[in-house]
């Protein structure tokens, strides 16, 4: 498990990458009165990336791979969750706190990930 937690990391962290190239100059210039709607866009992008990462690196040789859709539709539920978390801490810190907009940056590098792994291991790949 140690393992994959790495592989997770770097994957997230290649992800977190493409989601702060999306994300920030939406805010900044695109929505700059609303942060949060800059989130399903930088989500959507991360996520194509972060499927590819995860099911053929991080979760290899984890569990079972399933063509029938039904892994894909549990990944993205699982993402949608992610989407919400990311959605309410950008809400909440830059929205509604007015803190910088790359401070929710923070728990979305953080919380969300530790929750995703949680739920791709368990129940998506396991």
């Amino acid at each position: 498990m140690l393992g994959q937690l790495i592989r997770f990391g770097i994957a997230g962290g290649i992800s977190t990458v493409i989601y702060s190239a999306v994300y920030l100059p939406l805010v900044w210039w695109v929505f700059p009165d609303l942060a949060v709607a800059a989130v399903p866009f930088a989500f959507a992008v991360a996520v194509t990336c972060g499927f590819f990462l995860h099911s053929s690196w991080s979760f290899k040789g984890h569990g079972t791979r399933d063509n029938s859709g039904r892994q894909h539709l549990k990944f993205l539920i699982v993402q949608g969750f992610g989407l919400l978390l990311n959605a309410l801490f950008t809400w909440v810190l830059a929205d509604l706190l007015h803190y910088p907009e790359w401070v929710p940056l923070i728990p979305i590098v953080t919380v969300t990930p530790l929750a995703t792994f949680a739920l791709n291991r368990q129940w998506v790949f396991g």
